[in-house]
């Protein structure tokens, strides 16, 4: 469970509202875990993403008119999926409470934000730039490709991503702490694939299958309200989970 040793007396959930907290925290990550692994598994499948971003841009957008509709609406669960982390930060960041429960709710919130305006240019501008497929929009493309998705919703989205599971990962049992960490590690990693590095495309790919996992961990531990020992010896008896 999070660390609640922080939490000032003035601002601790009540039992009822811990609970809630506990299980808005749960279904939010469960359901980022579970729509990131079937949008990313479907989009390979029909769009060989994100292999296919390697290919020339008037071959991505031929490919992508081809599928329009499939690879809209699966961008759009990837987009569902990375907004869920919002009211996750904001339930863990109130248990959390603290220094610590802010910068969980706000860097939650941010990573939320930059994945999901990466990912939304697919969902919005992508399918009226493969209907029109002029030199025109295949170089609107390509600037999109690199702010939007490389720069703000990879770069800034893994590095933000792993910041935040270190943030919550700390209030875990050991073994949940040191997964989590090693996720955020392997994602944070993704950081250096616009500097040449191609080691960097298989490390990140590792860390999100470690950090999906990991969610659903997390998810499990949050639904049955576990007290971890750093907790359990720590925290003030009043604060506890009931």
């Amino acid at each position: 469970m999070p660390d609640l040793r922080t939490t000032a007396a003035t601002t601790t959930p009540t039992p009822a509202s811990t609970t809630r907290l506990r299980r808005l925290a749960a279904v939010s990550l469960t359901a980022a875990a579970l729509l990131a692994a079937a949008g990313f598994t479907a989009l390979g499948s029909v769009f060989h993403y994100p292999q296919v971003l390697a290919e020339p841009t008037e071959a991505v957008l031929a490919l992508h008119r081809q599928h329009q509709g499939a690879v809209s609406a699966w961008f759009g669960v990837l987009v569902v999926g990375a907004a869920l982390l919002a009211p996750a930060a904001v339930a863990l960041g109130r248990l959390a409470g603290g220094t610590r429960g802010r910068w969980i709710t706000v860097v939650g919130i941010a990573a939320a934000v930059v994945q999901v305006v990466g990912l939304s240019r697919w969902v919005l501008l992508v399918p009226g730039l493969a209907r029109d497929g002029s030199a025109s929009a295949q170089h609107t493309f390509e600037l999109l490709g690199f702010w939007l998705g490389q720069m703000i919703g990879e770069t800034l989205g893994y590095a933000l991503t792993a910041v935040f599971t270190v943030l919550v990962a700390v209030g875990f049992a050991r073994w949940l702490a040191v997964s989590g960490c090693v996720a955020a590690a392997l994602v944070a990693t993704g950081v250096l694939v616009p500097l040449g590095v191609d080691l960097a495309r298989l490390t990140n790919f590792a860390g999100y299958v470690v950090w999906c996992v990991w969610l659903l961990a997390v998810s499990v531990a949050l639904w049955r309200g576990g007290v971890t020992s750093r907790t359990a010896a720590t925290a003030p008896r009043s604060t506890g989970p009931r």
